[in-house]
């Protein structure tokens, strides 16, 4: 037997309180309304609800009262807060506490039908699903309202998710990312994945998109960074035929081409201010402009951005709009850098050997000797997860056996310069000073063209010795990827394709 939708809206303005039901009964849904905390909650305690409406401001408390409410009796009810225009800390503050969206007065009955419709899972206008009893939930009372449906997975469940499995890690730091993904997985506050590069914050990404309810529709990841800056509006909105040259048929942007899932904005900090500006209408308002177009189209997707950056040193430095950040920094996810957690890496080295014995067709996967995993452990790893497959993958290629041992990793001693620990058939020692330069010595007859030189030639050692890994040829000379880069360009450093990050 399918049953309608039951919501329940809280608001102490009777004419507030009216249109919203009116507005909701002609979408479909059974509605039920109060005027308080306490009436609200009344209500609760009678039956269970598949979405709760509040007011921030009500006679006898706020709807965090309630959300908070909500979430000690274990509830299932998706919660929808509408807040005063401007009161950004209180919005924050409501999708931290596990509200699933907000929305800002005066209300746009639009956006206010898209939101509900996306707390429920379908589309403004559509036929109301039928409900499913949320595991655990309020029982349904004698009036026939069916309980909420199953919007939050179950820790026992999501613990088997084939996307938390991909994040392979038993530590303590990796235990708290997982349950951090579950529980943000299922609402729909903006969420900022901070960690260094090559962490896997795409990776991470991808499992709050598959967790969540928004599973079955698109994940659009897009790399801000790598987009020509005057591309940008055209990619991010898309643009109608005969808007500029060259656009010879219409084409739909990322929001549109993420539309009902999960849009993921990489390299958040490389955005420039003008582009974030746009951003931030795009969000706020839930809905974008075609280049070439007139009317704006509504959009819902579920924001995920990354970065490496420290992105309030971006803020304080003018670099970045700190509305934008705000919006964006809802909930953050910090990824944890591999030397922080190698305690996984044989479980992480075992799982990517068995992914490039797959990918080449060879079985059994080869292991690393003991040895072998001893140099990994002490190993500081800048380049992170993504320097750790590379080294794999040119660890397989090179080893004549089944064991890869510590002469096919490519880790020379100054790999180990900054740890305490030497492998055990390198001898430590103590760096040769530099000779003495005599006084009659000849001087260049171009300083700067020497120095160049100078600079090129250990550029280009450094780079050989991490097999052409900018990020950990750069670490070890103390310069971060973008003066890695700027330098490499500079001198006319090029590298092979196998070149990474």
């Amino acid at each position: 037997m399918t049953t309608t939708s039951r919501l329940l809206v809280v608001d102490d303005e009777p004419d507030l309180r009216t249109l919203y039901e009116l507005t909701l009964l002609r979408e479909g849904y059974d509605v039920d309304s109060a005027g308080s905390v306490e009436e609200g909650w009344a209500r609760l305690q009678e039956q269970g609800y598949h979405a709760v409406i509040t007011d921030m401001r009500l006679p006898d408390g706020s709807g965090l009262d309630l959300l908070r409410r909500l979430e000690a009796a274990g509830r299932g009810e998706k919660t929808i807060v509408i807040t005063a225009y401007g009161s950004a800390e209180n919005a924050v503050e409501a999708l931290k506490a596990g509200a699933f969206d907000y929305l800002t007065k005066p209300v746009d009955l639009r956006q206010f039908r898209g939101v509900v419709a996306s707390a429920l899972g379908r589309a403004p206008g559509a036929a109301p699903a039928p409900a499913r009893p949320a595991a655990g939930g309020p029982a349904p009372a004698a009036r026939g309202a069916a309980a909420p449906p199953a919007a939050v997975v179950a820790p026992a469940a999501a613990a088997q998710h084939p996307a938390l499995r991909r994040l392979a890690g038993a530590s303590a730091a990796m235990q708290q990312v997982r349950s951090l993904i579950e529980r943000v997985a299922r609402g729909m506050a903006p969420v900022m994945v901070q960690g260094e590069s090559g962490t896997g914050k795409e990776l991470v990404a991808r499992a709050i998109h598959e967790v969540s309810p928004r599973a079955d529709q698109p994940f659009v990841a897009v790399n801000c960074g790598a987009i020509p800056e005057q591309l940008l509006e055209a990619e991010f909105f898309g643009y109608r035929k005969g808007a500029f040259t060259g656009a010879n048929e219409d084409r739909a942007g990322f929001f549109q081409a993420a539309q009902g899932g999960t849009l993921f904005l990489d390299e958040i900090g490389d955005l420039p201010l003008a582009m974030q500006s746009k951003l931030l209408r795009a969000i706020q308002e839930r809905s974008v402009r075609q280049i070439g177009a007139v009317v704006e189209l509504p959009v819902n997707v579920r924001i995920v951005s990354a970065t490496h950056k420290d992105l309030a040193a971006e803020v304080a430095e003018g670099r970045f709009r700190q509305d934008l950040y705000y919006r964006l920094n809802v909930i953050q996810l910090r990824m944890p850098p591999l030397r922080e957690r190698v305690d996984d890496l044989p479980v992480i080295c075992d799982a990517v050997l068995r992914r490039i014995a797959d990918d080449a067709g060879v079985s059994p996967p080869p292991r690393l000797s003991a040895d072998a995993l001893a140099h990994l452990q002490h190993y500081g790893f800048p380049g992170n997860v993504r320097e750790l497959e590379n080294l794999l993958h040119r660890a397989v290629t090179l080893s004549a056996g089944e064991v890869i041992g510590c002469e096919d990793l490519g880790l020379g001693e100054e790999a180990f310069a900054d740890s305490a620990w030497a492998p055990p058939d390198l001898a430590p020692e103590l760096p040769t000073p530099p000779a003495p330069v005599a006084d009659d010595a000849p001087l260049p007859a171009d300083l700067v063209a020497h120095l160049d030189a100078v600079e090129r030639d250990i550029i280009v050692r450094a780079l050989a010795r991490h097999q052409n890994n900018r990020t950990a040829a750069g670490s070890s000379l103390g310069l971060s990827l973008r003066q890695m880069r700027y330098r490499m360009a500079r001198l006319g450093i090029q590298v092979g394709d196998g070149g990474a990050d």
